[in-house]
């Protein structure tokens, strides 16, 4: 199977890149939009390809993909171009999408087209909503009614960011979003919110941001109450400075965040001195179990030597595998949310030794 990764040379897409090449039947082909290779990547078969150029869609076609991942953010202003030209040269497409808007009305948008194409579309292969999603369906097994949801991501400091990750994150600064909180949509803004989570390894401050699984857990789980997702930066002071930052953006400053991306990446590395390798992931869910009482879990996921960055690859890379073996009897356009259960995940933890546990109470 012909793999085309699109941000093959990005923080995530070389990442996948190097993985898929290590499965036997995949030959994987990293796009760029200029040759121009780090001295540090692994030998990869390399193509030139700008998804916003005029000649895309015939581009793409000249190389025969028959899978298309697609990793190259931010996803949030994003239109479904290449999820569709990759229908129309017969390829599957997965993305690592992380926009609100984008993963939300992927469906409606790309379905006809995947259906027509008897081709199989996914977006959010990424920690969220297809990991968070296999999580929440694990814990809440035993649960009669949901009740809340909270997920927080806590990045190691020393983790490589990438400016589309840094212009994602910028993007929602001091802008206003919709979460479900106490069985109402509230108004919150992104990098505000702040409140102190404790891992197993420390504590940290975390802030509300604006993801996907914020509009979609609502629907997944009716019936409950609150649903929240906060990111914990692990140095104290890059956490405050976005939030002065999105606090500025809040009151009407104008700041132009999307020309700041590599400048904020490279202020960001500046600071790994006060930080470690060490970065993790927390769902805690309560609710009432089938003998009416009430129940909670929490997920924690522990990744350390900057294995972190790995994991947003991961359901992109059981996708492909489960594409090349199982191709037939996967169609259809689809958010990756209860696509993979949490067990599809464990062979690749293991693989970057990340360590998971659950704990619970009554």
């Amino acid at each position: 199977m012909r793999v085309l990764v699109i941000g093959g040379r990005g923080n995530f897409g070389m990442r996948i890149c190097t993985r898929l090449k290590q499965e036997q039947g995949l030959e994987v082909i990293a796009t760029t939009r200029a040759l121009r290779a780090p001295g540090n990547s692994p030998a990869l078969e390399t193509a030139t390809l700008d998804i916003s150029g005029r000649g895309f869609a015939a581009d793409l076609k000249s190389l025969a993909p028959d899978l298309v991942i697609h990793c190259a953010g931010p996803f949030q202003g994003q239109d479904y171009r290449v999820a569709l030209a990759s229908l129309a040269c017969g390829a599957h497409y997965i993305d690592l999408a992380d926009g609100r808007d984008f993963v939300v009305g992927f469906e409606r948008a790309v379905a006809p087209a995947a259906t027509a194409a008897h081709r199989l579309a996914v977006s959010g292969a990424s920690t969220l909503p297809a990991l968070s999603s296999a999580v929440i369906d694990s814990l809440s097994a035993s649960i009669e009614s949901m009740c809340t949801i909270d997920i927080v991501i806590a990045p190691g400091q020393h983790a490589p960011r990438g400016a589309a990750t840094m212009a994602a994150v910028l993007g929602y600064a001091g802008r206003a979003f919709a979460w479900w909180c106490d069985g109402k949509w509230q108004q919150v803004y992104g990098w505000q919110d702040m409140k102190r989570v404790q891992f197993s390894f420390g504590r940290r401050w975390s802030a509300a941001c604006d993801v996907p699984d914020l509009e979609l857990l609502p629907s997944r789980y009716p019936g409950v109450r609150t649903v929240t997702f906060r990111a914990a930066l692990e140095v104290a002071l890059q956490h405050y400075g976005l939030w002065l930052i999105a606090a500025l953006s809040r009151m009407g400053m104008a700041i132009p965040m999307h020309r700041w991306s590599h400048s904020f990446d490279r202020a960001a590395s500046w600071l790994n001195w006060l930080g470690s390798d060490t970065g993790g992931m927390q769902v805690r869910i309560a609710g009432i179990d089938r003998a009416g009482e009430r129940v909670t879990a929490t997920w924690e996921l522990v990744a350390k030597r900057n294995h972190g960055p790995e994991i947003p690859c991961m359901a992109a890379v059981i996708l492909a595998n489960k594409l090349y073996r199982e191709e037939p009897r996967m169609h259809g356009a689809k958010v990756c949310m209860g696509f993979l259960a949490l067990t599809d995940f464990e062979s690749e933890f293991a693989r970057w030794d990340i360590a998971t546990h659950v704990d619970g109470s009554r």
